[in-house]
């Protein structure tokens, strides 16, 4: 699957092959180099189920279960939102993952005038409640699990998102949403950051802390390791960085008098299935090994559910391409059988006309075939982890382990992660990984199938989804209708409740859900947080 270094040695005519991680691979494995890289079967592999759960979080593997599968969508109005979900469901899709526009995410209301020509251009256009009665109508929020794809407002959009459920008769215990949640990853990989880094990471720690009282079957973060696989850096930084983001964010929670035990069992993971097939595979498996470890280590987490790393792996929007778009049909597959291969138990897929827009139905429902393909007909549900015991894979494992672990020390040595993100360290790091792979790419040093090698043919037509301005102006009016009808002295007790709770260091969310449910505007409680707060300035990285 390319995206490693070969190297050509004249002495005996063969390739040398350096993964992006840095790892040499061999050109054959024996059981010598298990022996070399000190692999113990108990302590590094176990039964499926156990302890490190390298292999599988459940004894029975996709035997017992399917893996759920999660298309990213969401574009435009509500109304369109709404009717995308349905039909994805209606072909077999088992959760939601919602898209949000621009504005949406830097906490902009769609009148605002930043917002122009953004409005509903990426996502989903939400301004209040009112947006979430219409995207998540006849929608079984009890049944289905909804992931909320947003960072910098999550805890606005988790509170939204209760609402709508109370409003539809659910109860909040019933309810399961997992919002991004990731400042610190957004901060380093894609950019719609609000808020300084401190109270960004406070935020985080309120959705925690009330997702356990009040929201039990809800994952209040979703570390987010593959927007900063995607924006440059190595599979084994990508582990790193992640379990660190995700050590901030136990640790603010912890200082609050909790045992990480008490909630980090409900931490979920977003991370990218790019690259080199077997490198993948390593990856994820030596990030379930090292997660359980490191959380009883460094947390003295003992419930074993409490240990799992649990998430969604997928994507692969960096291996996509303008050129010769088909190809990506074909990488697509192959990356949904390295999220199968290595166990994952929650799947998204990009689909082939991604580099060029929004999905359409087309290119969407492929995506989902072919994991029901995987699922039902190739064979992946038959065995649990049927590459354990590879010479090769059990020696990458235990490889990348340690290149995780070493990436991880670096972290350390300058202060943690929220230190290393506030003073430019990650960001440099990862824009450094990302020129050198573009510089091998345009070398030909990194194979890309039609960009660098065998480029010629000619590229298919994509059917683009082009941006319609009447979204923008049916959002901008219903908003405008909103706050003429809605209780405005309402509004502003709930505005002013929630800037004396975000002042006084108290949990924001239940004010939030308040502030949701009277209609007040993503936009005006974005503006209360940066009143209080202030907003980030990105620190010089060269």
């Amino acid at each position: 699957m390319g995206v490693a270094t070969y190297i050509k040695n004249e002495k005996d005519a063969i390739e040398k092959v350096i993964l992006q991680s840095g790892i040499e691979v061999k050109p054959a494995y024996t059981p010598e180099d298990l022996k070399r890289v000190g692999f113990d079967y108990h302590k590094d592999l176990g039964d499926p189920g156990e302890f490190p759960f390298t292999r599988s979080l459940y004894p029975l593997g996709y035997r017992s279960r399917n893996w759920t599968t999660r298309q990213y969508t969401g574009f435009g109005t509500p109304e369109e939102t709404n009717e995308r979900f349905k039909l994805m469901i209606s072909h077999g899709q088992t959760g939601l993952n919602v898209a949000f526009d621009l504005p949406t995410q830097m906490g902009y209301d769609s009148d605002d005038p930043l917002a122009e020509g953004e409005v509903g251009r990426v996502g989903m256009a939400v301004d209040s409640l009112k947006d979430f009665e219409i995207a998540f109508k006849d929608i079984q929020l009890n049944r289905i699990g909804v992931g909320l794809t947003i960072n910098a407002v999550a805890s606005v959009m988790l509170a939204m998102y209760q609402s709508v459920a109370e409003k539809f008769g659910y109860k909040r215990t019933e309810i399961s949403a997992t919002p991004q949640n990731d400042i610190l990853k957004e901060i380093v990989g894609r950019g719609a950051w609000i808020y300084p880094v401190e109270p960004a990471v406070r935020l985080i720690g309120d959705t925690i802390e009330y997702a356990m009282r009040e929201l039990p079957r809800c994952n209040p973060v979703s570390v987010c390791g593959y927007h900063i696989r995607e924006s440059g850096c190595t599979p084994a930084q990508e582990i790193s960085y992640a379990f660190m983001i995700a050590f901030a964010y136990i640790d603010n929670v912890v200082a609050r008098g909790y045992k990480a035990e008490d909630f980090v069992g409900r931490f979920s993971f977003n991370l990218n299935v790019y690259g080199n097939l077997w490198e993948t595979v390593a990856k994820f498996r030596a990030a379930r090994k090292l997660w359980a470890r490191l959380l009883r280590e460094k947390y003295n987490v003992q419930n074993k559910k409490a240990l799992f790393l649990r998430g969604i792996f997928g994507g692969g929007g960096s291996g996509m391409t303008k050129q010769q778009p088909e190809n990506n049909i074909v990488r697509g597959a192959y990356y949904a059988l390295a999220a199968a291969l290595s166990g994952a138990q929650t799947t998204a897929l990009c689909s082939f006309d991604e580099a060029y827009t929004i999905p359409t139905e087309r290119a969407a429902l492929i995506s989902l075939r072919t994991f029901q393909i995987l699922m039902d007909e190739i064979g992946l549900r038959d065995t649990v982890d049927p590459l354990a015991g590879s010479y090769f894979i059990e020696t990458l494992t235990k490889e990348m382990e340690e290149k995780i672990l070493e990436e991880m020390e670096k972290i350390e040595k300058v202060g943690g992660m929220v230190e290393a993100v506030a003073s430019g360290y990650v960001q440099r790091e990862v824009a450094r990984q990302a020129y050198e792979y573009e510089k091998k790419l345009q070398e030909g040093k990194v194979t890309k199938v039609g960009v660098n090698k065998y480029t010629e043919g000619v590229d298919m037509e994509v059917e683009l989804h082009e941006y319609n301005e009447k979204w923008a102006q049916l959002q901008i009016q219903r908003l405008r209708e909103l706050k003429k009808t809605r209780d405005n002295k309402a509004v502003n007790q709930a505005l002013k409740a929630l800037e004396k709770a975000a002042t006084n260091q108290e949990n924001v969310m239940p004010y939030l859900v308040d502030c949701c449910k009277c209609y007040a505007t993503v936009g005006e409680m974005a503006n209360v947080f940066r009143d209080v707060f202030g907003e980030y300035r990105e620190p010089g990285i060269f």
